[in-house]
């Protein structure tokens, strides 16, 4: 039996990565600036997340012009939505993987439990 951990997505699980992510979920389309504000991370901390994650298919970057401006808009595909997913999942697999465990290691615990 392969513990849980083995199957945490690396892509996934880097803090910013997972709360973008989280953040997409629930949500449609999202304004670039809203999701810094959000996420408190810098214009550049964002747009290098939003490339990695735009690469593996799990988000998608949509730019249009508005005025002399371009506004970026940010949404979660439906591979993001069951990548993230699965990754819950795995977490808490991790999680239920320690139930029990402390009073197994323990004789005297389990004598009292």
């Amino acid at each position: 039996m392969s513990h849980p951990r083995k199957d945490l997505d690396s892509l996934i699980h880097s803090p910013v990565r997972f709360s973008l992510l989280a953040a997409l979920r629930n949500l449609e389309d999202v304004d670039f600036r809203f999701l810094a504000d959000l996420l408190e991370v810098s214009d550049s901390t964002l747009s290098q997340t939003l490339t990695v994650l735009s690469d593996a298919g799990l988000v998608t970057v949509r730019k249009e012009p508005v005025g002399r401006r371009t506004r970026t808009w940010v949404g979660i595909t439906d591979t993001g939505r069951d990548a993230f997913a699965h990754h819950l999942a795995t977490l808490q697999a991790i999680v239920d993987s320690g139930t029990g465990t402390a009073a197994a290691a323990d004789p005297e615990r389990r004598a009292t439990t």
